[in-house]
């Protein structure tokens, strides 16, 4: 997993409470069985008409959000059913942050183990964003994990809270899988002493 320390980028908005997993990726594209691939079906009722053309109504369409690595969004981000493909999808189509006031819990925590990066603030502070990106075409702010910072150049600082354990899984890349291999050495050591004890009783027998 690639490591995130700093984020440099355009931020997109997501104007809506309450954004379910199933607008995130709707049910129908969750057929495939790699990680990757399912950038191009993000919000994919609300980006497309039912003929398939981009919808010039929703926000992500808009030029001045091409390119987009942050996102943000309003309270109950990710909320309705588990599915891991939601942070799969996000990721997928370029976004590393998102910063929204609340998320449902599995979502929250399938953010982290996908290298993306949830911050939560309060209402205010992300209404602040919200009217940021509104008067600044090709608004960009800088988000450091390390110092736990986001800014602007527009003189924005907001120092935001995150589980030291989760940020040390971000910063170092690491999944749980990757988390264990850190201790590599340890389950080596224990599976030979384990293997010893176990072949040396039934020779003994």
């Amino acid at each position: 997993m690639e490591e995130f320390k700093t984020l440099q980028g355009i931020v997109a908005p997501v104007d809506r409470v309450n954004v379910d997993t199933d607008a995130i990726i709707p049910k129908q594209f969750l057929k495939r069985i790699e990680r990757t691939g399912f950038g191009q079906f993000l919000f994919y009722e609300w980006r497309f008409d039912e003929e398939g053309n981009n919808n010039p109504s929703f926000e992500m369409n808009k030029p001045r959000y091409e390119g987009a690595s942050v996102l943000i969004s309003r309270a109950n981000f990710g909320c309705g059913s588990s599915r891991e493909h939601a942070p799969w999808a996000i990721m997928d189509y370029g976004f590393r942050c998102v910063i929204a006031p609340s998320y449902a819990d599995i979502f929250y925590n399938n953010c982290f183990k996908n290298g993306i990066l949830p911050i939560k603030l309060s209402e205010e502070q992300v209404e602040d964003l919200f009217q940021r990106t509104a008067t600044h075409e090709g608004y960009e702010m800088n988000v450091n994990l390390e110092n736990k910072t986001i800014t602007d150049a527009y003189g924005l600082h907001i120092d935001f809270d995150l589980d030291e354990h989760r940020r040390q899984f971000l910063l170092q890349g690491l999944d749980d899988i990757g988390l264990t291999l850190q201790h590599d050495d340890e389950i080596t050591a224990y599976e030979e002493r384990h293997s010893a004890k176990l072949f040396g009783q039934t020779a003994s027998v």
